[in-house]
């Protein structure tokens, strides 16, 4: 009976260790770059399915179910007639056009600018209050769930800390100099107003109060994005805009230059749009706050207009000796942490 005893704890404690070894063995690299993404389609026509549909359907369509246009005021969430995919482009599965394909893996995360770990939840929250200009879903909600649904669906085959290439945009090259506006202007002028209007106001599909939308999304006014969203940072719209844009482009063959995407997207981000209060909430821990937010309290002895229009390069150098100094501090702290509970054992 021993022996047995014996053998059982032995074959426990083997499944026990490959178990673990299993959890801290890499996920491995993912590349969304002819991948192909799910396809709702698939789906049988079950609980599950429609929710994954209906998540698709909000994100495509926005503004139908929950913008400030549609009839039932109650579920005017959004705060302008956008969709999710006027940013997260081909439905949220375009690589390196800001895809969802992969992203229910990576939650829950660190993120800056709560200085906290977040839920997926907090996540699409954060883009109904800035992206959408709007307010927060209830976490319960029927919508809700749906998002996370969609995510989740696009996210299928993809290991909890795979190294995922094809995800967010790719970097740029950021110009050694303050953007230039009238050179922005004329780039504007020639590659996207035909799209997106010589006054930035889009083309709508319908009327104004029909909830149908854009065919093209208005870049300023009163209609986009507030000025707390990601894509009012110079450098993130910079990154979309050169690869991405104008529509049809992709990360392979940019049509703009490094300096066109720059001064271009630093144009559009000149122009008035609606402002989102209590911005210096943001990024409490002021380290890692990024160099071209350009809202107050400001952590790198810069000026406003160059947190704004950079130049962003000696900002970025003196982000990474702060970044440097951070990670010193706290494994200073870990020590000292690791010395007083030594000495309390």
């Amino acid at each position: 009976m021993m022996v047995k005893k014996k053998i059982l704890l032995t074959m426990a404690g083997a499944v026990i260790s490959i178990a673990a070894q299993a959890a801290d063995a890499p996920a491995g690299k993912v590349d969304l770059v002819g991948r192909g993404a799910p396809q709702v389609d698939t789906l049988p026509d079950d609980h599950y399915g429609r929710l994954v549909r209906y998540g698709q359907e909000l994100s495509t369509r926005t503004f139908a179910y929950i913008g400030p246009e549609v009839k039932q005021k109650s579920m005017r969430y959004a705060g302008n007639n956008l969709a999710c995919t006027s940013c997260h482009q081909d439905g949220a599965t375009k690589p390196y056009g800001m895809p969802w394909v992969g992203v229910a893996a990576t939650f829950p995360q660190y993120r800056g600018r709560e200085d906290a770990v977040s839920t997926v939840e907090d996540r699409v929250n954060g883009c109904m209050e800035r992206s959408m200009n709007g307010r927060a879903l209830p976490p319960d909600s029927r919508e809700m769930r749906a998002y996370v649904a969609y995510m989740s669906f696009l996210s299928r085959g993809i290991p909890v800390g795979a190294q995922v290439s094809g995800m967010g945009i790719p970097a740029s090259k950021m110009p050694n100099r303050r953007a230039d506006l009238a050179a922005g202007g004329k780039v504007y002028e020639e590659k996207c107003a035909a799209c997106h209007g010589a006054n930035g106001a889009g083309l709508r599909k319908g009327k104004a109060g029909d909830a149908q939308g854009y065919v093209f999304p208005p870049l300023w006014g009163p209609d986009t994005f507030n000025n707390g969203a990601g894509m009012n940072r110079l450098i993130m719209a910079t990154r979309f805009v050169k690869h991405n844009m104008p529509q049809g482009t992709n990360h392979a063959s940019p049509a703009l230059s490094d300096d066109e995407a720059y001064d271009v997207s630093a144009y559009m981000l000149s122009k008035p749009r609606p402002i989102k209060t209590g911005l210096e909430k943001d990024f409490p821990a002021r380290w890692n706050k990024p160099i071209d937010a350009a809202f107050p309290p400001y952590v790198h002895g810069a000026t406003a207009d160059q947190h704004r229009y950079g130049p962003f390069p000696p900002l970025a150098e003196e982000a990474r000796k702060r970044a440097a100094m951070q990670k010193s501090v706290d494994e200073a702290r870990r020590l000292l942490d690791e010395r007083r509970q030594q000495q309390q054992e």
